[in-house]
């Protein structure tokens, strides 16, 4: 019966053995026969795959009886097939282009969903062995399963699997593997060290939109392939010949090359300079761009000193973020910072902090505080008015040089937790000097899976607030889930203060 499907001609053969022979078919053939009806329609003229609206060939054949019998015969069998069979049914029916709503993919999920402890690796790696290829990775990144089952057999099985074969995949594949990888915080050492490979190799042959999510998971989960020094530099050569094809893509790239603490000279003169600028700001991404440029701005400023070369017009500077981060707000009922900052009302006053307070260059922070040399937690408004923070809404239009420099001015007055020089009472000007104290609260997707390593962009926030003068005192959710009730966290706090 394999071989019989195998070498089908038409849907309707297929269709034709596997419905008209059920007393021949196991499970084995049914994802066989699955796979074999996407090869058949990929060749047919008509919309693709999938399109079951009836325009043209696929939507044909998904309305045909004899696939729905197809579909019901797996419905109904699926308890007892064995897991291989399971998994494969499952992707090929995503290679098919069946919609997620569908009985039969339902059917599959639920049966995958209910299996995943008695999966193991040798499953999932059968699959990768015996079909894998770009139409079969990218079904398997639109399983809710594969999301669901990213951290066990499935992962494991991928890192094995990918660097053998990474060569033959396409780079939209390789492109889906990495926003897979990013989106999940992935830090396997494997996944990207293979990304990092495939780009080496390809670059020169890739747009600027394609290398921005190769690149990505680099910086997402705050890693240096083992290739960098190779790789960096190809890189920059790169967007040399390619800035200007794709600004927003341009920036993204250097975005991520910033976080992980290298800063291409040649390149920042071409994104900083006029005819670099005047393109952006006619485009429709230009605020986006302004608010990218503002950031890279400010760490030329902070981090790459003895860069000489043009700047970001002061003009065009606006805040990275003007207020909590999305993903921050859309993951608050998860976050520790309801606690924390209960904690802190009661422990200090409302009159003492700020609450999710944007910093330049834009940086939103999640407590700020002013503590004296004494340790007192000192009333905001009792802290000079040339020391505070701008509010979140009004504009960024002095350099970031001046703002460094008005800052260094202040803490000559409020130095960050000086030294006692002298036994004796302290004099005024002494006794009001203090530091900046900025409480992170990091939450569980602060970090990458399953690691005490904070992502990149919040890596490089930290860096940029210290390099400002603020002292940073991490809240790590490891220490906040093992704090139980009001009283046992604003012990917490006192100590971390």
């Amino acid at each position: 019966m394999k071989r019989l499907i195998e070498r089908s001609r038409s849907v309707g053969e297929v269709l034709r053995w596997v419905t008209q022979n059920p007393g021949k078919v196991s499970a084995s053939h049914y994802p066989i026969a699955l796979h074999k009806l996407g090869q058949l329609l990929q060749q047919q003229p008509g919309p693709p795959v999938g399109a079951g609206d009836g325009r043209g060939p696929a939507g044909q054949v998904l309305e045909q009886p004899e696939f729905h019998a197809l579909c019901q015969a797996i419905v109904s069998g699926c308890a007892k097939f064995d897991n291989f069979s399971i998994v494969n049914c499952l992707y090929a029916a995503a290679a098919l282009g069946l919609p997620g709503e569908s009985p039969l993919v339902r059917v599959l999920e639920d049966e995958s969903r209910s299996r995943l402890g008695r999966f193991n690796q040798k499953d999932v790696s059968m699959v990768f062995s015996s079909e894998a290829n770009n139409k079969a990775l990218e079904a398997i990144f639109s399983s809710q399963l594969f999301y669901e089952n990213r951290q066990e057999r499935f992962i494991r099985s991928m890192a094995e699997w990918l660097p053998r074969k990474a060569e033959n995949l396409t780079p939209y594949t390789m492109a889906l593997i990495a926003k897979y990888v990013a989106r999940h915080r992935l830090r396997e050492p494997r996944l990207l060290d293979t990304i990092a490979n495939f780009l080496l190799k390809r670059g020169e042959q890739l747009d600027s939109k394609v290398i921005q999510k190769l690149v990505f998971p680099f910086s997402r989960m705050n890693y240096r392939p083992s290739n960098h020094g190779e790789l960096f530099p190809k890189l920059e050569a790169i967007l040399e010949q390619k800035a200007s094809s794709s600004p927003l893509a341009t920036v993204n790239i250097l975005m991520s090359m910033f976080q992980l603490s290298h800063f291409p000279q040649t390149v920042l003169h071409q994104v900083f300079s006029p005819g670099f600028i005047t393109n952006v700001m006619s485009s429709p991404y230009a605020l986006i761009v302004r608010r990218y440029l503002s950031l890279l701005d400010a760490a030329v400023e902070l981090e790459f000193r003895e860069y000489s070369g043009p700047r970001l017009d002061p003009r065009y500077r606006v805040l990275m973020f003007e207020h909590a981060l999305t993903a921050d707000e859309a993951n608050r009922k998860y976050s520790y910072k309801g606690l924390v900052a209960e904690a802190l009302r009661q422990l200090v006053g409302e009159e003492c902090y700020r609450q999710d307070e944007v910093l330049p260059p834009g940086y939103c922070t999640d407590f700020l505080l002013w503590i004296n040399r004494s340790g007192t937690v000192l009333p905001l408004s009792r802290v000079p008015a040339a020391s505070r923070a701008p509010p979140a809404t009004s504009p960024v239009t002095m350099s970031l040089r001046s703002s460094v420099l008005a800052l260094t001015s202040d803490l000559q007055d409020f130095a960050p937790f000086a030294p006692e020089t002298s036994s004796s009472p302290p004099g005024p000007r002494e006794s009001g000097r203090a530091g900046r104290v900025v409480l992170s609260v990091n939450d569980k997707w602060h970090y990458c899976q399953n690691s005490d390593i904070l992502v990149g962009s919040r890596a490089m926030r930290d860096r940029h607030l210290r390099l400002l003068g603020y002292c940073l005192v991490q809240l790590p959710y490891t220490e906040l889930e093992k704090v139980s009730g009001i009283e046992e966290a604003k012990h917490y706090l006192r100590q971390k203060l």
